[in-house]
């Protein structure tokens, strides 16, 4: 059985999350299952939890731009649209440091990161850490909104879900930027032309 925590239980999410659990918590965009980033068998047992295809990476969340140098090379083009588009919709491909192990990403180089614009899941990644976080579905299932439907996939799957719902429900936007060109990969709530044009 899935355990069904309050927001008001952060503390209790953050020991079980350092404890090894997969939890399932409402983003900004749809309801994710997270696991912190470092855990190797976490990791392992959110991809069962999804069935996931083992070869697929999962997006990386950090509170905040120090957290995001953390785990990856940030240059000043990055920073510039990490400052004027996060916490929010947008996710970044950026080359990974070696503080996120090769085999936590399938050994690519890089990551997919965002920060989130949710109090909540701010306040659970500073405390926690960062972490890699997915949609809280099967793979090929339609991505939950609130507990109800999180439960009625993943009950049993993974250990503990925080009461709650979701966001938008529209995906993030995903930009490339680890070549000399942005890359639109995904277009989501914020327009990939506004990004270009902004970064110059």
């Amino acid at each position: 059985m899935t355990r069904v925590l309050f927001k008001k239980d952060l503390e209790e999410t953050v020991e079980l999350l350092k404890s090894g659990a997969v939890v399932a918590f409402p983003t900004d965009t749809v309801f994710g299952i997270g696991v912190i980033y470092n855990d190797a068998a976490a990791i392992d047992r959110m991809k069962k939890a999804k069935g996931r295809d083992a070869s697929k990476p999962f997006p990386l969340m950090v509170a905040d731009l120090k957290q995001l140098e953390e785990v990856a090379y940030v240059t000043d083009r990055e920073r510039r649209i990490a400052q004027k588009y996060t916490p929010g919709a947008l996710t970044l491909v950026l080359k990974r440091k070696d503080t996120v192990a090769r085999e936590s990403v399938n050994g690519f180089d890089t990551i997919a990161i965002r920060i989130p614009d949710d109090r909540f899941v701010l306040k659970l990644l500073k405390k926690a850490g960062p972490m890699f976080v997915t949609s809280a579905n099967i793979s090929g299932e339609p991505a939950a909104c609130n507990e109800k439907e999180v439960l009625q996939q993943l009950d049993g799957r993974i250990e503990a879900v925080v009461r709650g719902k979701a966001g938008t429900g529209v995906a993030s936007t995903i930009i490339d930027c680890t070549g000399e060109e942005l890359k639109c990969l995904r277009e989501g709530t914020i327009s990939y032309k506004e990004i270009e044009e902004y970064a110059g």
